[in-house]
Order: C-alpha cells, then sequence, then structure tokens
C-alpha cells in the first residue's frame, strides 16, 4: 500500500462553478488523516481564491461511507493536553468550512460519523442515500468527547433532544428519521443521486451569489451573538451591482444574470 493510499486524500475538482471535494481513502471508509484535514483546508482555500466558484459539493469516495470519524490510530498516546489541542485543530477546520464564501452541499453515502458528522453538519445542504446513518457514537466506543462548539453546531442544527440521543445512547439515526426535521435536502437512491446533486447545484448556480454569501454571513453571526449587528452585510447586500441587476430583471420580466459583486 502506498503513502497516499495508507494516509488518504481530499481531491480537489471544479467544473462549470461547482468545486467537488471527494474525501478519498475508501479502504478506511474516508476516516479522516491528518493530511486528509490539511488537504480540505487547501481546497478550502482554493475555493475562497477563485471568484468563478459559485457552489461545494463535498462526498466520500467508494459509495460507503461520507467520513467515518478521525483515524483512531491518531489518538494513540494522547494526554488531556493532546485532546484539548486536537478538538482546537478540528475546530479550525469546521469552522474554515463553516465560513466559506460559497454554498456547501454534502453527499452522504452510508456514515457520516464522528468528524465526518461535524463536517457534513458544518454544510448548508445535505443530501442522502436512503440508509445512510449519523452519529456521534464515542460513549459506546472511544470514551472522548466533542468541543462546545461542535456541540453548539450540532445543536443548532438538529436540536438538543436529538444530540442528547446520540450522544448519551449513542444512536445513529438514518437519513429517514433526520429528514422529517428538515436535517436533509433531499433523500435520493444510488441510482439517481448524482442527478439529485446536479439539480441543486444548478439551482444554486441560478441563484444571487452575494445574497446567499450575506445570508450565510449573518446566519454564522447569529449562532453566536443572537443580537450580531448585521449592517455591513446588507450594506454590502443592498450596494451590490447584483441587487441593481435583479431589480432591473425583475421590472423588465426577465432573468437576472448574476455576476457575484
Amino acid at each position: 500500500m502506498s503513502g497516499t493510499e495508507r494516509e488518504g486524500a481530499v481531491r480537489y475538482r471544479a467544473e462549470g462553478g461547482v468545486a467537488h471535494l471527494t474525501f478519498d481513502r475508501p479502504a478506511a471508509r474516508n476516516a479522516m488523516t491528518w493530511r486528509m484535514y490539511e488537504e480540505l483546508a487547501e481546497g478550502l482555500a482554493r475555493i475562497e481564491a477563485d471568484p468563478a466558484i459559485r457552489v461545494a459539493v463535498l462526498r466520500g469516495a467508494g459509495g460507503k461511507a461520507f467520513v467515518a470519524g478521525t483515524d483512531i490510530e491518531q489518538f494513540v498516546g494522547f494526554t488531556g493536553a493532546d485532546g484539548v489541542a486536537y478538538e482546537t485543530r478540528i475546530d479550525a477546520y469546521v469552522e474554515a468550512l463553516e465560513r466559506v464564501r460559497v454554498p456547501t452541499l454534502a453527499v452522504v453515502e452510508g456514515l457520516a460519523v464522528g468528524g465526518g458528522l461535524a463536517i457534513a453538519n458544518a454544510c448548508d445542504l445535505r443530501v442522502a442515500t436512503p440508509g445512510a446513518r449519523f452519529g456521534v457514537p464515542i460513549a459506546r466506543t472511544l470514551g472522548n468527547c466533542l468541543s462546545p462548539a461542535n456541540l453548539r453546531r450540532l445543536t443548532a442544527t438538529l436540536g438538543l433532544p436529538v444530540v442528547k440521543r446520540m450522544l448519551l445512547l449513542a444512536e445513529m439515526p438514518e437519513a429517514e428519521t433526520l429528514a422529517p426535521l428538515g436535517y436533509l435536502a433531499g433523500i435520493a437512491p444510488a441510482e439517481a443521486l448524482d442527478a439529485t446533486v446536479a439539480q441543486m447545484c444548478d439551482r444554486l448556480l441560478g441563484h444571487a451569489p452575494v445574497t446567499m454569501r450575506v445570508t450565510r454571513e449573518m446566519l454564522n453571526a447569529l449562532a453566536l451573538d443572537p443580537e450580531a449587528d448585521g449592517s455591513a452585510g446588507i450594506r454590502a447586500c443592498y450596494g451590490s451591482r447584483d441587487f441593481q441587476e435583479g431589480v432591473a430583471a425583475f421590472l423588465g420580466k426577465r432573468p437576472a444574470a448574476w455576476s457575484g459583486t
């Protein structure tokens, strides 16, 4: 087995305004190594630097898992101080995903566990195959814990009762259970998954980039401070060329040609 196969990779591909980030370590159900976390960060930086990118899709290779957590071998010999450093490091990666300037879509086949759930949860939208499972069963497996930041994120999206059941009972609810809660943007069988993802990307590509960026920034700010000042975002949105174009297109009864500026 080559070093790349052992350590895995996060593959980056851009096409038609969509950046595809693929967690590629299928033999280990795409469990994340330090190298993969770093490559995720590098991929997010590439998105930030490329104004042509309007949407990001995150997906696991192999069709069996999105991401099955962090590679457990990396925890051997850990101390309490190592745990604090690890959670701080993971928070930074998840926050970078949460704050990337374009809408993000997680495509979940099989498992989204531990760090994999944190990554999928930080995305704006999630699409899953039937039977896909989500959870953090650390109470019956590793005996570690999550950071306050990741607990806050999970509680914001799933609600406190669901998070408590996930963590205390080590439950792994299926997509069909989470969909009625609004957690998933859709469930699609494997044979229709690519078409469903493409359709969702097309919808996002057709919407005003500035509106989506400002809205996401405001929602992130409000999650930390219910009284966060949104005046800068409002000013950026109403002062954008896209807003002028949107008004002109609406009055002219034609589709808007968004520029993202």
